[in-house]
């Protein structure tokens, strides 16, 4: 017969664990440098030249303030540096010795220091931030890109009701270049905008990744699911507007990656992957194949010209100066600095000297040369490769072989894909947030290769002292 006792030996019933206010706030920091990162553009066009690097200054410091006392008392098991993209870190590090043999020395010193800032804030997100914390961040920090994006389109369209200068300035007589223009006001018309950002390819971008960071904490059945609905039909509309062709592109790719890598999932024997992955080559070379015999028709689709708006001249120019030093190249600079000797005047579009070659693997040609390609070569093959892994292999560090998979393990590997794809006509993944989710997802995969476990389990909370009971 069982007796009821007033000493039970089961644990008493607790509140469950809260979070610090220190790491609320740390967490708070870091979607503020994030945001400084993703939409550097807009801090620009703010506040002008000189206060972004007064800004990207003070969030360096303020990094650095934060990042250094945790490693030391905080949480050290966190940062594992040996763990370290010691690849994309020697990129860096071939960035700043090109100084000594740079044709514009004083844009590689400039460049250089914001490619450190920027690689501070990577390692900093990725030190202290669990991945459940690093997709949030990241959710918020495209969240106010958009929020902004719409709030700010929707001002020069209703209320100013003429296009935007960066930094305010007044319209000046006459015509003017629209290219020049912040905000053009074409939310409510045929015209392509370009939201906080000020750049309508470079909007549609940040629409692609916060549908896939949205689509993930769907499908982890993340808090307030609906309302994910709404920012991520938000996205789309935004998208849409911004109308970029490689986005669309990237946007195939994408939807082809995620579905190889969940039939990499199914698969139970050692000899099934090796099956899939022939598949997966096969048709990989047969999509490049008739994307190449259908460029023209494809290109038209998108509108856009046999030139590729231009950019093959581009190439053109840039590969010329290129090959004139093909082995350590002629000195960093990602990205052009407009104003340097080197750069003013050399390549013009629509009155404006154009600040990359469009195209990252040439851009690294031209600035490091053969070196410098192989080092970022290796650097995004590396990540390529443990994203892949991270996404399609089970979770495991014991005899269970049957724990169920994250969604958010397959985050790393959907926005490789889209930098990747990016890299082909932009030279957006070698500088500001292409190099922080380079340097952000390399080292996080490295340190933390499990979701929640491990080196990635969440910070503990220190233990609150009993109150003595009257």
């Amino acid at each position: 017969m069982a007796v009821y006792t007033k000493h039970p030996a089961a644990t008493p019933p607790a509140a469950p664990a809260r979070e610090t206010t220190r790491h609320l706030m740390v967490r708070a920091y870091c979607v503020l440098t994030l945001f400084a990162v993703f939409a550097h553009t807009a801090v620009y066009n703010l506040v002008g030249a000189v206060g972004a690097v007064v800004v990207i200054a003070v969030l360096t410091l303020a990094s650095l303030a934060i990042w250094i006392p945790a490693i030391v008392r905080g949480r050290p098991s966190a940062f594992r540096w040996r763990r370290l993209p010691w690849v994309a870190l020697g990129y860096g590090t071939l960035a700043l010795l090109s100084i000594l043999w740079s044709k514009w020395p004083g844009a590689t010193l400039l460049t250089w220091v914001l490619l450190a800032a920027v690689t501070v804030t990577a390692l900093l997100v990725a030190t202290l931030l669990t991945w459940n914390e690093i997709v949030r961040a990241l959710s918020t920090t495209l969240k106010l890109i958009l929020a902004l994006s719409l709030a700010i389109e929707l001002w020069v369209a209703l209320v100013r009701q003429e296009p935007l200068l960066p930094n305010f300035v007044d319209l000046p007589e006459g015509e003017i270049d629209p290219h020049l223009y912040w905000v053009r006001g074409n939310l409510f018309n045929d015209g392509r905008i370009q939201g906080i950002v000020g750049n309508a390819h470079t909007l549609a971008v940040m629409c692609l990744f916060a549908l896939i960071v949205f689509a993930v904490l769907f499908a982890a059945h993340a808090r307030r699911r609906a309302m994910l609905v709404v920012w991520a039909v938000l996205a789309l509309v935004l998208m849409l507007k911004a109308a970029s062709a490689t986005v669309y592109l990237s946007i195939a790719v994408v939807l082809a990656v995620l579905a190889a890598a969940l039939i990499a999932r199914t698969a139970h024997r050692p000899g099934q992957r090796r099956t899939m992955y022939l598949v997966f080559t096969a048709v990989a070379v047969a999509g490049v194949s008739a994307a190449v015999l259908l460029r023209d028709q494809l290109l038209a689709l998108f509108g856009k010209s046999g030139d590729l708006t231009g950019r093959l001249e581009i190439w053109q120019s840039v590969w010329e100066r290129a090959v004139t030093r093909p082995v350590f190249g002629n000195g960093f600079s990602s990205p052009w600095v407009p104003w340097a000797p080197g750069f003013d005047g050399w390549i013009v579009d629509h009155g404006l000297t154009v600040f990359h070659a469009h195209n990252m693997w040439l851009d690294v040609f031209l600035q490091l040369g053969v070196v410098g390609v192989a080092l970022m070569a290796l650097a995004w093959l590396a990540l390529t490769w443990r994203a892949w892994f991270f996404a399609v292999d089970r979770p495991r560090w014991d005899l269970d072989a049957t724990r169920a998979y994250s969604p958010l393990a397959l985050l790393p590997l959907l926005l490789v894909t889209v930098l990747l794809v990016e890299g082909l006509a932009e030279s957006a993944p070698i500088m500001l947030w292409g190099w922080l989710l380079l340097i952000l997802l390399s080292f996080k995969i490295k340190s933390a290769p499990l979701i929640g476990e491990g080196a990635d389990a969440p910070a503990s909370t220190p233990p609150t002292r009993a109150r003595r009971v009257p």
